[in-house]
Order: C-alpha cells, then structure tokens, then sequence
C-alpha cells in the first residue's frame, strides 16, 4: 500500500478518507496521474481547478461510478473499493453530481428514496411514510413542493435541491458535492450551507466542488488544487488568497479577467417596446446599441429568462413591438430569430443548447446549416470542417479534433462549442443567458474576451447573468428586472452591488449570500 503523502500531515484518526496515487487514464488522457486526497472527520475540504482537471473524474471513482486504474482508497483506515455507485452508498458515500440522475416521470419523493421506498405489509409502498420523510426533508430547505408531484414540473432550481437532498437523505459519512449552487437561487445557496454547516457539525465530512472562489473561502476549511490530472498543493483556506489559488488552478496570472471595451458604442442596433407574455414579462421597454454589451440583473423568477426566450421567439411575447437595425420585425419562432440573425446562448447548454451526442463539427453547424449547400442540394462537407477547425483555434477549444463528442468535452469547451454555434449566422444581436456557468476561472476570462470581441465587431449584446460581478464587470449599462418589469438603469459608472441588489428587491438585501 503506498505511503501517506508528507504533504498530509494530520492525525491518521482524525482522516475519513484518504486516496493515494489514483490513476485514471482515457482512451487518449491520462485523467488522474498519481493523485493524492485526504478528508478529514468534520471537515469541508474544497476541490477546485480548471474544467478538465480530474476534479469530476476524481468523484466519480470516489462514488463507485469508475474505478481507479490504480491507487488505493482507504475509508477511516480501511482499503475499499467500489463495485458500483449503490456499494458506494452502502459504505456511506453520498455524491451531488453536476449531472441530475432524477427521473422526470417520477414524483420527488419517488426520486429521493429511489429504491428504498418505506413498505408495508405484502412489501406494498407505503406512501404516506414515503410522503411524510420527503416533506420532512424538504422543510431543510423550507419548500412548499409536493411530494406527489412529478419532478418534470419542476423548475431547474427545484430539481437542483431534489437532487442534493436525495444525496442528504442516505446520511451519509462523507458527502460530496459537484458545483451544487449553479442552479440555484440565492435564498437556496444559503440554506445549502446552513445544512453543510449542520451536517459539519454532526462529523459528516463534505468534499465540495465549486468554481465560484467565494464558496470555498466562506465555507471551506481546506482546499486541494488539480491540474491537468496532479495534484498541485493542499492548503488552509486561511492560508492562501484568491489571486494565488487562481495562479494555481490555471499555471498562470489571470489579468484584466473582463477586458475593456475596443470601439465606442454605436447607433441602435435592438429595441423592444412594450413587449409582454403572460405573467412572467410585463410592459418592458429598452434598446441595445451596436457594439454594446447590455447586462439584465435581478433574483431568481424577476424574468429574465422569459425576455430573452421572448425576444428569440422560444416563448413569442403577447404584445409589444421589436425592431432591429430600425426596421420593425416580427419573430414568433426560433426560426425567424435566426434569419434576423439573432442568436441566443441558452442557460442550460445540455438540454436546450448542445446535441451531446454529436461532434463539435456538427455542432457548430446546426443553427447555420442552409449557408454550407453547395449545388443540387448537397452539403459542403470540407467547408463545415474548416469553419468548425477555425471556431476550434478561435474559441481555444480542447479537443483533440472537431470529430470529438461534445458529451465528451469538459463544461467550459462545451460552453464555447455552444458560443460557436452562433458565429455562422453573423449575428446581429446575441443573447448570453447564465454564459459562464459551471465554467472555471481560466475559461470564464476567454469567455468575456470572446464577448468583448464580438462587441468590438459591432454585435450588440444582451447578457442575462445571476453572478453580479460578471455583470458588473462586462457590462456597459445594466438593466435591473423585478417581478416581469425593468425597475433601474445604471450606467457603467452608476452600477455597484449595492445599487442593483436594492433595485432587485423590495428591501436591500445582499444577494451574494453571507458565508460567514
């Protein structure tokens, strides 16, 4: 059995889990090289690096989902190995996947005690048990859900805490979270790290995953940092700041993360006047200039969502006007949104934006398909792979070639996969919604650069964002939306946090929950 790293110096009773030179290789990638991991008893240990640095690989051998090629995993001092995601469960290992393993046609409770429903006599449900532990579990998080109803109806913030409470509801000795908060609304990310604490506080230990670096400084104890499959240092949260874990995670300096603007704004390029549907927009008004980046803040449910679905025409408006160049156009389908060359960048990239199943090729292609038909209908196939090969170089996307899978390329390439998508139809207007979430620092910064130079080539750009320092730091004016309306406009200068939290709710409140 290899030897305890010198790097990990605590009390050997004191470690829950320790995982020492786990190998991981991929047809093609080396996913963990040698890596080296210890939890301790009542600990929070933060897990964080670039995409593409083992951090999910490293969980997903941690939660019997692969098995390590070599290496060895010791749970409070016993070597283990999983034979499968149900035997990790069984030795007490809990995991929030990134990727939801809910099942849309099943009711919430169905999901959360997945194969351990209560029974009663005749080995029949007993579903008012089953209803009642739900709920119960459910009021951690103070909703109202029934437990009856079918988790499809949920909104993805409800599906978010369904998945992390399924993982709560095994009680687990060590429970591991991947990005858990890129779901969830802001009152949600508080009461999870109440119940991190709660659980911490009983001597569950948590690993938890996160880009957002003010997570893991307010919450964490320790943080471990990979890259590019190593292990790179393990360290007090108290001991390190977070230009420095950032210089570590990317293997560079990290400078002028946002950019600045190239070229001065021009003339109007977008307006909507009045526009309105059902209860989720109502009566709202604004223009975007060309060249202008136009950031749209507000809490969870305020609509911004539905305004930019609206102006694409995945959700067509009720009422009110669109104009673009001047000219007023009228889009009730994705379809016309994309011959105005209008594009939108989806908040969820897996189930609305990308075919996972398909290259990056075709993928870059798929909204621009009738500009690659050569004569008598055929597709201009060399043509599609030197613009997939020039978005590949453009956009830094690593792969080995624009044949890859796109479910098989890290969350920050697939978000610039997604990006390059709307590059073939030139637009005119670009609607960005949440466009670097589950992204890493490193990726995030090519992302605004991306934006910032598509700014400079004249697009006007609509960005729909929850993070307000994204918005505040890319932004050239900044629209704040509450219940369906647009109540302020900050300019560059005028826009802080605290103007736009106190725009965004009836009382000022700081929407970057309080950690500490």
């Amino acid at each position: 059995m290899r030897a305890r790293p010198s790097h990990f110096s605590g009390d050997s009773e004191d470690v829950v889990l320790d995982v020492r030179g786990i190998v991981k290789r991929f047809p093609g990638v080396c996913a963990l090289d040698a890596v080296d991991f210890e939890l301790r008893r009542g600990e929070v240990h933060a897990l964080v690096g670039e995409n593409g640095a083992g951090k999910s690989t490293l969980i997903h051998i941690l939660g019997g989902v692969y098995r390590p090629d070599s290496g060895s995993i010791l749970l409070e001092g016993k070597e283990v190995c999983f034979s499968g995601v149900v035997d990790a469960v069984h030795h007490g290992l809990g995991v929030v996947f990134q990727e939801l393993s809910l099942v849309g046609g099943l009711s919430v409770a169905e999901n959360v005690f997945a194969n351990r429903q209560p029974v009663k006599f005749g080995d029949m449900i007993d579903r008012r048990r089953l209803y009642e532990e739900t709920s119960r579990i459910l009021g951690l998080f103070e909703l109202s859900i029934d437990p009856s109803r079918q988790v499809r109806y949920l909104s993805a913030d409800e599906r978010q805490v369904v998945e992390i409470l399924k993982a709560i509801s095994h009680e687990p000795k060590v429970l591991i979270f991947d990005e858990p908060t890129s779901s969830l609304a802001a009152s949600h990310v508080k009461r999870l790290f109440n119940i991190i604490r709660k659980l911490k506080a009983q001597g569950c230990s948590v690993i938890y995953i996160s880009h957002h670096l003010r997570e893991v400084f307010g919450l964490a104890d320790r943080v471990t940092v990979l890259r590019d499959g190593r292990h790179v240092e393990t360290c007090a949260v108290s001991e390190v700041s977070e230009d420095e874990l950032v210089r570590k995670m990317v293997g560079r300096e990290v400078v002028d993360m946002y950019g600045g603007r190239t070229a001065s704004v021009g003339q109007e390029c977008f307006r909507v006047e009045g526009v309105s549907r059902k209860r989720q927009v109502k009566d709202v008004s604004f223009s975007v200039g060309c060249g202008e980046i136009v950031g749209i803040a507000g809490l969870s449910g305020a609509g911004r969502t539905s305004l930019g679905r609206g102006i694409f025409g995945a959700d067509p408006f009720d009422e009110g006007e669109m104009f673009l160049n001047g000219r007023q156009v009228r889009i009730g389908n994705c379809r016309q949104a994309i011959e105005n060359r209008i594009g939108y960048l989806t908040e969820d990239r897996n189930e609305q934006g990308l075919f996972g199943w398909m290259t990056i090729r075709e993928n870059c292609v798929a909204p621009s398909l009738g500009c690659f038909v050569k004569r008598f209908g055929l597709m201009d196939e060399q043509a599609i792979t030197d613009f997939a090969e020039v978005n590949r170089f453009k956009l830094n996307i690593v792969a080995p070639s624009v044949h890859r899978r796109v479910e098989k390329l890290s969350g920050g390439n697939q978000q610039k996969v997604l990006l390059s998508m709307w590059m073939g139809i030139k637009p005119q207007l670009l609607i960005v919604d949440e466009p670097t979430r589950g992204v890493d620092v490193g990726a995030k910064s090519e992302i605004y650069h991306l934006l910032r130079g598509l700014a400079g080539q004249g697009v006007g750009i609509i960005m729909i964002s929850s993070d307000l320092l994204e918005i505040l730091g890319l932004s050239d004016r900044v629209l704040v939306m509450r219940g369906g309306r647009i109540v302020g406009e900050f300019g560059r200068d005028e826009a802080t946090e605290e103007n736009v939290i106190a725009c965004a709710s009836d009382v000022l409140l700081r929407q970057d929950v309080e950690l500490k």
